[in-house]
């Protein structure tokens, strides 16, 4: 279980791949159409695919030569159950919650 959760929070974690997830949440999307909006390759687009793949958050079929993304908000349901163990979360607790995690992930990490 903890490495599920890892593995979603870690997706979680980037923009892009919040980003690609509200673009699934409207439809299905061919890997090039979800690479469009991104002023990034397509093949790191794909990684980014992939993480979110690994982390069950979506998934990856081929149809014909074309490669499909579909979201599975199943996924999520291990992440919340967790969450929720912490209480029930109002509106301001959630904003201290996003301020609090901007202003981890703004600092510099350490070099390894």
């Amino acid at each position: 279980m903890t490495q599920k959760l890892d593995a979603i929070f870690q997706a979680l974690a980037d923009p892009t791949r919040r980003a690609i997830l509200v673009m699934l949440l409207e439809d299905d999307m061919a890997v090039t159409d979800v690479a469009a909006p991104f002023e990034i390759s397509l093949a790191a687009i794909s990684k980014h695919l992939g993480v979110l793949t690994q982390a069950g958050l979506i998934q990856q079929e081929r149809r014909g030569r074309v490669k499909w993304c579909k979201l599975d908000p199943s996924a999520m349901h291990d992440a919340w159950n967790w969450m929720h163990g912490f209480g029930q979360f109002d509106q301001t607790d959630l904003d201290a919650l996003e301020l609090s995690v901007e202003a981890l992930l703004s600092e510099p990490t350490a070099q390894k």
